[in-house]
This record gives structure tokens, sequence and C-alpha cells, in this order.
């Protein structure tokens, strides 16, 4: 981790996703009022009593981003937390074993990748009504073919190494192989399509707030987002707050996968290093 703050990219990207995690995680601290209270007159611009001024309705835009962010995160965490046990599982399954076994998990996983998540996501969101568990349980059910595809190469590639046979030389289950040797040396690659899925999951969630299928009892950055439509010529801030916030959380864990990316791949060309 220590190379990747090295990078002018891996710090900001770094920097920027520790301040989002805090933001998100002090929310109820920082921001203690409703969200979804008013607390003020209607569209009042940003001033020392609301730093980000309040909406049609009076609520606080600074409370609304705050806890807006936290849920984008805690979806974006559960996505991958269910998109990376998958996608590891499978792909050092497939890569290892080979085969008919292979052949089989790369075709379901190119069956699951085509299809379209967004639009899964809003059928699952119209027809069981919105929720955070179905938005999370939708998108990490297809969020994991990326991980499993990069995994398996990585899998294909060390299970070739000297060091794996010197470890079946000496007795090692195939198990403790896969465990102890193989997947230690595969997270790194996988780590970066891990991030990216992150930032493009915040943008999924962010879509559905803001064709208003988010989950109504949870505030969304989309939401925030889709609300100011209608006051864009007289309450700038109602749309610029939410849009920069959401700008920020995707640059962020775009920027760390890229950084990512550099450190796994040594010959990458990156910024700030010569190729």
């Amino acid at each position: 981790m220590s190379e990747v703050l090295r990078t002018p990219a891996g710090l900001a990207g770094a920097a920027l996703t520790v301040a989002l995690v805090l933001l998100a995680a002090l929310a109820p601290v920082l921001a203690p009022a409703d969200p979804f209270a008013s607390v003020g007159a209607p569209l009042t611009p940003p001033s020392r009593s609301h730093a980000l001024g309040t909406d049609d309705l009076g609520r606080d835009v600074y409370s609304g981003i705050l806890h807006g962010t936290r849920t984008s995160l805690v979806v974006a965490l559960g996505v991958v937390a269910i998109a990376a046990t998958l996608g590891v599982f499978v792909g050092a399954v497939a890569g290892f074993r080979g085969g008919s076994v292979d052949e089989v998990l790369m075709r379901g996983t190119e069956a699951v990748q085509i299809m379209p998540r967004f639009f899964l996501a809003v059928i699952v969101v119209a027809l069981f009504g919105p929720g955070l568990d179905r938005v999370v349980l939708v998108l990490g059910l297809t969020s994991w073919p990326a991980i499993a595809r990069v995994v398996r190469a990585e899998t294909l590639s060390l299970a070739r190494r000297e060091f794996v046979d010197a470890a079946h030389a000496l007795g090692a289950t195939t198990g403790r192989v896969v465990v102890r040797h193989v997947l230690p040396n595969a997270l790194p690659t996988a780590l970066v399509v891990i991030s990216l899925n992150a930032a493009s999951v915040i943008l999924l969630e962010a879509g559905l707030g803001f064709i208003g299928l988010g989950d109504p009892r949870a505030m969304s950055l989309g939401y925030l987002a889709s609300n100011a439509q209608r006051f864009l010529r007289v309450a700038w801030w109602m749309a610029v707050f939410p849009g920069a916030a959401i700008a920020l959380a995707v640059l962020a864990l775009n920027l760390l996968g890229d950084a990512l990316g550099d450190l796994a791949n040594p010959r990458r060309p990156s910024r700030g290093r010569p190729a």
C-alpha cells in the first residue's frame, strides 16, 4: 500500500476514499438531524446556518449529502463483498481445476456477464419493491464475472509456477495450495477490478435513486440530484453539491484502482513513472 501512495493518482485516490469513508461513518455525528426533516426555510442558499443550503422542503442539503454518501458506500461495500466472494471462488476453481470444470464455469460466467445489471435491478425493484437489501443482492449476484475472469487468468499462470510444484511435492493438499500460495498472489490484480466495480455500483445506486427506485427509507445522492431538476435555475446548490459528491466518490475509487493496476502490473506505463 505504501507504493500506491507514492504516485499522485494513488495518493489522491486513497486520500479521497478515506475521507469519504470517514464522512459516511461519522454522518450521524456530523449531521445528527434527520435528512428528511424540514429544518429551515425552503430554497435557502448556502449560509452559516446551512452550509450547503436547503431544498424545496427546507431540508438541509449538507445532511442529505452525508447520509446519501453513507447509503452509497454501504451499498457498494455489500455488493463488493458478495461479488468478491463469488468471483474469487469461481475464478480460483476454474483456473486450478481446468478442463470441463473450467469450461462450465466460464460459460456460466459469460452468461451472467451479459446481463444488463441496471435494468435487472430496475425489474427486481419494480416487482418486489424498493429496498437496499434487494439492490445489494441483485448487483452483488451480477457483478462477480469480471473478478472471476481476472482471478482465473492469474490462477492459470500461478498454477504452473515452481513454488506450486514444490508445495505439492511437500504433500500440501490442493485446497491448501490455492488458499496459501495461489490466492495471495492473485488478489492484488483482483483488487483493481474490485475497486472499479465499487465505483460502478455507486453510479448504479445513484441511477436507481435518480429515477425514483431507491429505498424511500434511506437518503440517496441520486434522489437529491433528481429532486434538484425542477429548481436548477433558482437553487443551483441542490444539484451541484450532490453531483459533486457522486463525482468525487467515483473519481476516488477509479484513481485508487488505477494506482493498484500500476502496482499489480509493473510493465504498465503510469503517471509520474517512465514507461
